[in-house]
């Protein structure tokens, strides 16, 4: 099943490689294909500082822990997504979160969900009429599901 994967999803799995949503990532890759825009990686280097101080982790250990929550995750470019996704995208995320457009389009060129836990988008796509989503408590049930088959 693909996934695709939002920034605040690696970013909390990074700051807390233990807990549900690093399990997930870290250990669901027979059950689950994730995959996240190219620019994910550049974002996380970005913000190596700040993850670094809100888990108490040093420089090194963050690039540890990125590595192994990213290590399953798919990165692919923005030139292999359509125009079309890219157009569709652009419509739903206005009015609601247009830094999102990446996730959206992904979804709509993969025909896939997003996992998010971004719940301002959530509803904001909803209204929209836009329901292509994952929460960490959906996808942690599947896969206590799949392991227990």
């Amino acid at each position: 099943m693909k996934i695709i994967v939002d920034a605040n999803i690696v970013f909390s799995a990074i700051v807390n490689s233990n807990g549900k949503i690093g399990d997930l990532l870290i250990n669901s890759g027979k059950h689950f294909e994730f995959i996240a825009p190219d620019f994910l990686r550049a974002e996380i280097y970005g913000h190596y500082e700040r993850l670094s101080k809100i888990s108490g982790m040093t420089y090194e250990k963050v690039r540890e822990a990125e590595f192994q929550v990213c290590k399953d995750i798919t990165f692919i470019s923005e030139e292999q997504i359509k125009e079309s996704a890219w157009l569709l995208a652009e419509k739903l995320v206005a009015g609601v979160d247009p830094k999102d457009i990446h996730y959206v389009a992904y979804a709509k060129h993969f025909r896939c969900k997003i996992w998010s836990g971004d719940k301002q988008l959530i509803k904001g796509l909803a209204k929209k009429g836009f329901n292509d989503f994952f929460t960490t408590e959906m996808l942690h049930s599947l896969q206590k599901d799949w392991e227990t088959k």
